[in-house]
Order: structure tokens, then C-alpha cells, then sequence
């Protein structure tokens, strides 16, 4: 059997502070970064998206931030394979790759061995199954099944996400009740992950969320989002659906107000928030860091970093 080489999986919920963390570890261990977030993969989606700036990309080097048109549809299956193709590449030059995001279906197209190679010739239906997945949790599409095929939603666990996308699929090909999938167990049989959890207390990062967000509207996410508008884009792109553009769309179709549309991303992040850190605490692997349990950010750096330091 093959040895498994060594990476870094940094996750936890958006604001928890996860890039700096991964760039101190990328300058510890000579490393480099490969981004698991759904938005910041986008060119022109800067601000929404929370893009690492310029001196962070100068600290380590970033893959897969701004390397697809907004206007182009993106799925899970493409971006295991190109993060998949990053991380070896960061591999083949004796450096250390750290994934690093809060994107919970992409890091599980990493973490195990997910064949997307089944998947119907028209897929626009599983990427709007995918938006709906990152948006409102796995549980929403099992309810989805649920609905449509009660004894199939019975055989897969709510949390499933890829079996449950794959139930909606057949059952919208036609194929009538579901048959069975086997589980998705196999971990990666290439790359072997030390999995990190960020977290924070919740009163704590609750008020990160809320301060970033009226930081992220004093840099101009409004005036980001007309751009995008003005290029044709609209809630019907996956692109648009994320939490940040969405709100603004909906303000600038004229169903609520900007106090509103600030109000409701607000909300939004942190109901994301609480969603993702039910979807990362599925991982028994996961070495959960409290940064709230510190005296400062440095301190849970330095307890991190010596946690990769005896892995890798």
C-alpha cells in the first residue's frame, strides 16, 4: 500500500479567522494554499467573497482564488478535480499543502474518494441541487427527497449530501424509486489530511460576522455587486446565490431595502455559520481549536501550529 502524503485541512465557520491562521502555517511550514471556498474561486467577487488582499497572497502563495468567470457554471466534481491537481503540484515541490475554507461539500470532495463520474450529461440541475446544499444545509435537500420519494429519504442519512444529490438526479431522470447507494467511506487514498477545526465562542464570532459585514460595505460590496449586475448577471447565476450578492440583488430588484438587505446578510451569516459547524463536526478526525479559549489569536496560532508540526 502506497504511502499517503501529508496535508493540511484548515476549516471552521466563515469569520472565524481561518486565513490568517493558514498563513501563519504556511509560512511555518513552507507551504502553500489551496482555497475550499465556494465564492472565492470567482474574478470580480472580491469583496463578498472576503478574497485573502494582496499583502496576504504575498505571504503565501494562494490556488483557486479568482479563477472562474462568475458567468460560468462551477460544480463539486470540477473543483475536486482541480484542487486534487493543486495539491499535488504543491506536493511534487516539496512543499506542504493546506486546504483551507468553509466550504463543507468541496472539503469532502477531498477528504474521500467521491466518484463524480456518473454524473448526467445536463448537470444544471445537480449544481442548483449543490447552491441549495451550501446555502440551507444537506437537511433541505433530504426534505426535498423526502417529498419525492419517502422510502429512498429513509435509506440515506440527512447528512449525505452527495448520495442525496444523486437521489434527486435519478428521480428527476425518471428512474422512479432510488435504489440504494453505498456509503462514502474510502478516505483519499492520496493524500493523507491533519483536519483542523476553527471555531469561536458564539456570542464572539457572531459580532465578527456582524463587524465584517459593515466592513465589507464600506469597502463598496454594494457598488461590487452593481458591477456584476450591470454585466448581466442575476439571482439565477450559482455565482450570485452566495450570501453577500443575493441580498444586494434582491435590494437593487427593489423587494427590500438597503438597511434590510445589510440586516438579512447579516442574518444569513450567521445562520450560515452555525450550519457549517454542524457539517464539520461530522468529522471524528476533526482537532477542534476554541480560539475564544486563548488569550489571543497568536497564542491559538502557536497551540496550531504545533499540532501540524507533530504530523507533518
Amino acid at each position: 500500500m502506497k504511502e499517503r502524503k501529508k496535508a493540511v485541512a484548515l476549516a471552521g465557520p466563515t469569520a472565524v479567522g481561518k486565513t490568517g491562521f493558514a498563513i501563519r502555517i504556511a509560512e511555518e511550514f513552507d507551504g502553500e494554499i489551496v482555497s475550499c471556498d465556494s465564492m472565492q474561486l470567482y474574478k470580480y467577487m472580491d469583496i463578498g467573497s472576503a478574497k485573502p488582499t494582496r499583502e496576504e497572497m504575498a505571504r503565501a502563495r494562494h490556488h483557486l482564488v479568482d479563477v472562474i468567470d462568475p458567468r460560468e457554471d462551477f460544480s463539486v466534481a470540477r473543483y475536486q478535480h482541480m484542487a486534487n491537481d493543486a495539491i499535488d503540484d504543491i506536493i511534487s515541490r516539496g512543499r506542504l499543502p493546506i486546504v483551507c475554507g468553509g466550504t463543507g461539500l468541496y472539503l469532502n470532495s477531498l477528504l474521500y474518494d467521491m466518484d463524480f463520474s456518473s454524473v448526467p450529461e445536463d448537470d444544471s440541475y445537480r449544481k442548483e441541487l449543490e447552491a441549495i446544499a451550501e446555502r440551507d444545509g444537506s437537511a433541505a435537500l433530504h426534505e426535498m427527497l423526502e417529498k419525492s420519494d419517502e422510502r429512498a429519504a429513509s435509506l440515506i442519512h440527512p447528512n449525505n449530501t452527495k448520495k442525496i444529490i444523486r437521489a434527486l438526479e435519478r428521480l428527476r431522470e425518471g428512474e422512479g424509486s432510488v435504489r440504494q447507494f453505498s456509503d462514502i467511506s474510502r478516505e483519499n487514498a492520496d493524500h493523507d489530511f491533519l483536519l483542523i477545526g476553527l471555531t469561536r465562542d458564539r456570542g464572539e464570532l457572531y459580532d465578527r460576522i456582524n463587524k465584517r459585514v459593515d466592513v465589507l460595505v464600506e469597502e463598496g460590496l454594494f457598488e461590487e455587486v452593481r458591477a456584476l449586475y450591470d454585466m448581466g448577471l442575476t439571482s439565477e447565476n450559482i455565482s450570485m446565490k452566495g450570501i453577500g450578492y443575493k441580498e444586494i440583488i434582491d435590494h437593487f430588484d427593489g423587494l427590500c431595502s438597503r438597511d434590510e438587505a445589510i440586516d438579512n446578510i447579516k442574518k444569513n451569516t450567521r445562520h450560515y455559520a452555525k450550519k457549517q459547524l454542524t457539517w464539520f463536526r461530522r468529522y471524528d478526525k476533526m482537532k477542534w481549536c476554541n480560539i475564544s479559549d486563548f488569550g489571543s489569536d497568536e497564542e491559538a496560532v502557536e497551540e496550531v501550529i504545533s499540532w501540524v508540526r507533530r504530523s507533518v
